[in-house]
């Protein structure tokens, strides 16, 4: 457990008395397997949330849950107070892996929200151009996948999943192919474009330290099958933050002990149970 947690005195999200995100007692089960049990989580809206935990342990079955990508076995997700039952086109998904269609160009994949919520074409056009530069690539309209850089892939899926102005963004480990790099100047990018809005943020990964330079909350999750939420820390750095430079702090430093020391057994007990 912690040692000592650190007095949370960083900027609150802009509504934290209203949640947007609500998992409550939520049970996701596969046949007989029960990956997630009676999980409880609440993310306001503004809110930036990490979600840490070892390998199996169901971060990403909660981040489809909350998706509407798979119905919970039980309990209950609900999204700024109304039942997730299906994809909604109010969230905005950041995956880990490449989601651009190869045939399209950068604005065209850009375009597609836009597209699917029936806005005209020279109004998408225009939405697209204007987020495309937002992310640094003006002049990279007309470009296919193939010849963009991973970053710059990266940067047009950061395009995608904001356009639409999505009440809650999900992230799964959206930049962990990226070289290290490449994954401060997209992290500190995405942090530019979120501080413009706040919209309610759920990020899951493997990177303890990306989870608390990024986060307003680290939560940790028990090792699987049956995982559970079991601590959930308060990040107490202000905003706004550059990620290399935050981990020079000492707050940052004494934060990541605390979370490792409640994070390090569950860690030990999934590699003890995939030996």
């Amino acid at each position: 457990m912690a040692l000592a947690i650190v007095k949370e005195t960083t900027v609150q999200p802009r509504s934290a008395s209203k949640p947007m995100v609500c998992v409550d007692a939520v049970t996701m089960s596969f046949g007989d397997f029960v990956a997630v049990e009676n999980v409880d989580l609440t993310v306001a809206d503004g809110e930036f949330l990490t979600i840490v935990g070892p390998t199996g342990c169901g971060k990403s079955t909660i981040l489809n849950a909350v998706a509407g990508l798979l119905k919970p076995a039980s309990g209950t997700v609900s999204i700024d107070g109304a039942p997730v039952r299906g994809v909604r086109n109010d969230i905005g998904y950041l995956f880990q892996q490449d989601a651009l269609l190869p045939w399209k160009t950068a604005l065209e994949n850009v375009e597609l929200g836009p597209l699917f919520k029936g806005m005209g074409a020279a109004e998408r056009r225009e939405r697209a151009t204007t987020w495309l530069a937002k992310v640094g690539l003006k002049g990279f309209e007309d470009r296919y996948p193939h010849q963009l850089s991973g970053g710059q892939r990266k940067r047009v899926q950061m395009a995608q999943a904001l356009i639409s102005g999505p009440k809650v963004i999900l992230m799964d480990e959206p930049f962990s192919a990226l070289d290290i790099h490449t994954r401060h100047l997209m992290q500190n990018e995405l942090l530019r474009l979120w501080q413009e809005e706040r919209r309610a943020v759920v990020m899951i990964t493997h990177d303890l330290e990306e989870a608390i330079a990024l986060g307003d909350r680290v939560v940790v999750l028990a090792a699987g099958p049956r995982s559970r939420v079991i601590d959930s820390f308060p990040v107490a750095l202000e905003r706004p933050r550059d990620v290399a430079e935050i981990k020079l702090d000492q707050r940052f430093t004494d934060l990541y002990r605390n979370i490792w020391s409640s994070l390090r057994g569950e860690v030990e007990k999934s590699y003890e149970r995939h030996d």
